[in-house]
């Protein structure tokens, strides 16, 4: 199986080598190069079209790199990462730029979602971490954050990003791609996916939306030309979702997909609908403006937005 039909499939789980690239000439005028890599826990792909291989290896080489700079600053598991630092002291003076940014988004959409997406429940990862203990380290009440300094108000506490991190950095893959004259492509960073244009003859990007009890199975298939979406389950990220009132992993769901105009709001959206429970998460949803979801709950029931089959 290619690469590219991979990712018609979507959220694949694939034994692709590191760095694998694909190219198919399409007709006389386009290419399209598919470059996938391992990092942030997931296989990264790149699908771009465009009318010259060499300047999409570049485009694509370039928002790679633009990928490896931003891991290096989010990542709660690189010991030389902004992140890490921030957690080791408590007090982060002249932090990345970027830092800043995604730390004042996310408290933005804890608030949005009332709290169901929480960055402070980092403390509640952690191995063998007592959930009493941990709870009493929890909360965005105690994160003070700026452009000047991030400061954690208690002891010990600690910030994940793992739930807006990754959409953060798919838009500015998409987004160095951009600069890079690249105008239609999709980026897959394990189911956090950004699309833009058309594949070869106009046709929209495909993604397929998997059903984690059942492999192969794919619930609803949906077309993007340009938008995102995100998806929080068990199969990707769901052990690292865990709900900041009670420090438990939420287990009313299976699946939440959320569609949104970028892959940091439908990161953080999926996120939080998988701790919200199915009417509260299609309510949040409903009342934002070009946002969609799909929710599939522990009974197999399948919750829909008004909008969700609309193409983006």
């Amino acid at each position: 199986m290619t690469i590219d039909r991979l990712l018609d499939l979507g959220f694949e789980r694939s034994a692709i080598t590191p760095a694998a690239t694909e190219s198919l000439q399409v007709d006389r005028n386009t290419v399209i190069v598919t470059t996938a890599r391992p990092a942030m826990g997931t296989l990264v792909s790149v699908s771009a079209l465009g009318s010259t291989q060499w300047l999409l290896d570049e485009a694509i080489g370039r928002a790679f790199g633009e990928m490896d700079r931003l891991i290096a600053i989010f990542s709660r598991f690189e010991p030389a990462s902004a992140l890490t630092a921030l957690n080791d002291t408590g007090r982060l003076d002249g932090p990345p730029p970027e830092l800043a940014d995604v730390v004042a988004r996310a408290l933005r959409y804890h608030a949005l979602t009332r709290g169901a997406f929480d960055i402070s429940v980092e403390p509640l990862l952690r191995p063998d971490a007592e959930i009493a203990d941990a709870l009493a380290l929890v909360g965005v009440e105690h994160v003070a954050a700026s452009k000047r300094a991030i400061r954690l108000g208690k002891r010990g506490m600690g910030l994940t990003l793992d739930g807006i991190a990754k959409g953060y950095i798919v838009d500015a893959i998409a987004r160095t791609l951009k600069q890079g004259g690249v105008r239609s492509f999709l980026v897959n960073a394990g189911g956090d996916i950004r699309s833009a244009g058309t594949r070869e003859q106009g046709r929209p990007w495909t993604v397929g939306v998997w059903d984690p009890d059942a492999p192969g199975v794919f619930p609803d298939v949906i077309h993007l030309t340009d938008a995102a979406v995100a998806t929080s389950g068990k199969y990707e990220r769901g052990d690292h979702i865990v709900d900041g009132a009670t420090g438990r992993s939420p287990d009313h769901h299976t699946s939440v997909s959320v569609l949104a105009p970028t892959a940091m709001a439908a990161d953080a959206l999926a996120t939080a609908l998988y701790v919200l429970d199915a009417p509260r998460g299609l309510a949040l949803v409903e009342s934002l403006a070009q946002c969609e979801c799909l929710i599939l709950d522990s009974a197999g029931r399948q919750f829909r937005s008004s909008g969700w089959r609309k193409e983006l």
